[in-house]
């Protein structure tokens, strides 16, 4: 059954990309969907920009392990970062009618800042990418068996393929349908888990002493720390192609800004969902407490797969990391296409 729901998420993602390549008819279509996004789906995709393995593995897991303290980066730094946006830099970015944000620098600073911007900001996303990639290796093989090289081979190809055909349209339209699944599968999961732990009542009194500390320690090592964890989303990818790339995609400035607000506030609440479920699941299963769903998701996976949840759980997960990396992907071949047309391509032709 599980291996079925994948198998079919997969061949209607590629149908979707395919009905979203004929939407494309410009190069602003590919790559901001034509500025056209309503406010629902606009919001639903600047909620997705990061919303995928590493909240539900990394983020998780370092809850599990450290409490709320553990995880300032994400939720609350991209939270934070979706928020600044909103408050600051929507409508302005809008007004520019740019298609990357290194066109920005080109307009703002010259030429030479563009590419000097483009060469910094395309490698960073390459372990960004990786680790989708790995992630959804790891999901597949435990889902359906599959070896981990495999699967990343074939969920790369398949990303890259629908990808290619419709751009930000396929994005869009497949990131509005994952997020609303994974809103609804998150809740359900969340409802049973926390009802077979107790209550939400019974799960906060037995949660471990420090769970909930937000604040560190009060001494200079651990306030920088605090404070980096909060800046390195927060702060360091507001002037980043795919923040950046979802906002052009509204069909309005007011619209763009509604929706980073709006994105904020779904990812802090949806984003803090697993962390709850993480809590109840150490209650419920002690026996994971010594193990990091991160760095062995296959037995984290086995020894979680009861009756209750074990499906719907799963599927989240591959729904996320698969959409996770199709967000991911297009962000530096959309710098490197813009770059060589514009700088590179005209010296020789």
């Amino acid at each position: 059954m599980l291996t079925a729901f994948v198998l079919i998420y997969l061949l209607i993602t590629i149908l979707i990309g395919r009905w979203a390549a004929k939407r494309v008819k410009t190069a602003g279509d590919f790559m901001v969907a034509g500025r056209s996004l309503p406010l629902g789906i606009s919001t639903c995709v600047i909620f997705a920009t990061w919303f995928g393995s590493e909240t539900m593995l990394g983020a998780t897991s370092e809850f599990a392990q450290h409490g709320l303290i553990g995880v300032i980066e994400d939720p609350f730094g991209a939270s934070l970062c979706l928020l600044l946006v909103g408050l600051f830099y929507a409508r302005k970015l809008y007004r520019s009618n740019l298609l990357t944000f290194c066109d920005y620098f080109r307009v703002r600073f010259g030429q030479k800042a563009e590419i000097i911007s483009a060469l910094l900001m395309i490698p960073s996303y390459f372990g960004w990418i990786a680790a989708q990639i790995v992630a959804m290796g790891i999901v597949i093989n435990t889902v359906m068996g599959i070896s981990p090289e495999t699967a990343m081979i074939a969920s790369g190809l398949i990303v890259m393929g629908y990808t290619y055909m419709g751009g930000m349209w396929s994005v869009s339209i497949t990131d509005f349908i994952q997020t609303i699944m994974i809103i609804i599968g998150i809740l359900i999961i969340t409802f049973i888990v926390v009802k077979e732990a107790g209550g939400i009542t019974t799960v906060v009194e037995r949660a471990p002493a420090g769970t909930f500390r937000f604040f560190p320690d009060r001494d200079w090592h651990s306030w920088l720390h605090y404070l980096a964890a909060w800046f390195t989303i927060g702060l360091g990818s507001i002037p980043q192609q795919d923040v950046f790339q979802r906002l052009m995609s509204s069909k309005s400035e007011k619209v763009a800004q509604y929706s980073s607000y709006l994105g904020a506030l779904m990812y802090l609440v949806i984003g803090s969902l697993p962390l709850l479920i993480v809590l109840c699941a150490k209650q419920l299963y002690p026996e994971l407490g010594g193990r990091r769903a991160g760095k062995d998701p296959p037995r984290y996976g086995d020894a979680a797969r009861k009756p209750f949840y074990s499906d719907p759980l799963l599927r989240r997960a591959a729904v996320c990391h698969y959409e996770y990396y199709q967000r991911r992907h297009p962000c530096p071949g959309n710098r490197i296409g813009r770059e060589s047309h514009q700088t590179i391509l005209p010296r020789y032709l």
